[in-house]
């Protein structure tokens, strides 16, 4: 069984993050008297393993506008020497979970954006994840994202993050590997399983914290 999240122990800033702010306010109520009876309040399922659906090439983007900026986002991204491995669909993520899959030297980089016209209007944006070779400093991944968004809940204390909004993408890449360097070298990654493999460890240090952190219903 898939557990689900624990909204209880969650700060004020999460839930704002995870669920939306009006969402967050609407639960508060209960959520607090869940809080003062000892409770748990269930929240949305949070697997431990991602899956990653290969969708065919085609134009993507939810309306003109997303679909341009994904087009623009991409040929910087080949321009910079970004190796492409096909889209994929990652549907135990939150939101964003069309992705476009790159390498580019130690680095795996995700082109992510939502194609659900309904839904929030989140900008396209691109996350890097460079799994360290030695984690005798603690860290496990190096990850960081064009997204101003914090991570909700928050991310492993074996995660080093940064968040990079609105940055050009050859100085975003820069940042990141002057991230990740400061932790030793890099995996080598080759193909899209290293690719999938460098995200899939990212939600697991994850997965393990918010276990830690007493998160997760498994009932």
């Amino acid at each position: 069984m898939v557990p689900h999240l624990n909204l209880v122990p969650l700060t004020a800033e999460e839930l704002q993050h995870l669920l939306g702010k009006a969402a967050a306010q609407r639960l508060l109520p209960d959520i607090s008297s869940a809080r003062l009876a000892g409770r748990p309040f269930p929240g949305p399922e949070v697997s431990g393993d991602l899956s990653f659906e290969v969708r065919e090439e085609r134009d993507w983007g939810a309306s003109p506008e997303q679909s341009r900026a994904i087009k623009a986002l991409g040929g910087e991204l080949l321009g910079l020497g970004a190796l492409p491995l096909g889209v994929f669909y990652a549907p135990e993520l939150p939101e964003a979970r069309h992705q476009r899959a790159y390498l580019l030297d130690d680095a795996a980089l995700s082109l992510r954006w939502s194609e659900t016209p309904s839904g929030p209007a989140l900008p396209p944006f691109v996350q890097a994840v460079t799994l360290s070779r030695d984690k005798a400093s603690g860290i496990a991944a190096s990850l960081s994202s064009t997204s101003g968004l914090p991570f909700s809940p928050g991310s492993s204390e074996e995660l080093d993050v940064r968040l990079l909004p609105g940055a050009p993408l050859s100085e975003f890449l820069a940042a990141h590997r002057n991230l990740a360097v400061r932790h030793g070298r890099g995996q080598k990654l080759s193909g899209e399983q290293d690719w999938m493999r460098a995200f899939q460890t990212v939600r697991q240090l994850n997965f393990q914290a918010w276990t830690r952190r007493g998160l997760l219903i498994r009932e």
